[in-house]
């Protein structure tokens, strides 16, 4: 009996599979999660691939809803794990962009499965969310 959903039809080649034996984490994906967990950092390197170098005032634009203060803790954490590069041009008034590093363009390029799954299940994910908020509504 086959251990993959049956949505799945043929197990991942060997290139695909997640190993679980990489220290400190349970497989690749856990850490990959580790690494842009929180509801704002993946949008942030979507934004940013977008387009080089990003004022800060573009990228809140960009992500609606994010306050400021967790957008800028988000992205200091996202310098300090080189995922972005900072870049202060030391001028009067402060001008301050937001680049990827090459890892976090790395990074990027892999969400974009995500983005385009999200995309083409859109339809479906607005349901499972109405669905979600009657149930919440329902318990409460």
């Amino acid at each position: 009996m086959s251990s993959y959903p049956s949505t799945i039809s043929s197990p991942p080649s060997q290139t695909d599979v997640c190993t679980p034996t990489l220290p400190g984490f349970t497989c690749g994906l856990d850490a990959t999660l580790r690494l842009i967990a929180g509801k704002w950092k993946p949008l942030i390197l979507y934004f940013l691939a977008q387009g080089g170098p990003t004022r800060y005032g573009e990228l809140r634009r960009a992500i609606r809803d994010v306050s400021d203060k967790v957008l800028i803790q988000q992205l200091k954490e996202l310098e300090a794990e080189d995922l972005v590069l900072r870049t202060d041009y030391k001028e009067v008034p402060p001008r301050v962009d937001y680049s990827l590093t090459p890892l976090g363009v790395s990074l990027a390029t892999a969400l974009v499965p995500l983005c385009t799954w999200g995309t083409e299940n859109m339809a479906e994910v607005t349901r499972v969310f109405a669905q979600r908020e009657n149930w919440k509504a329902a318990q409460g």
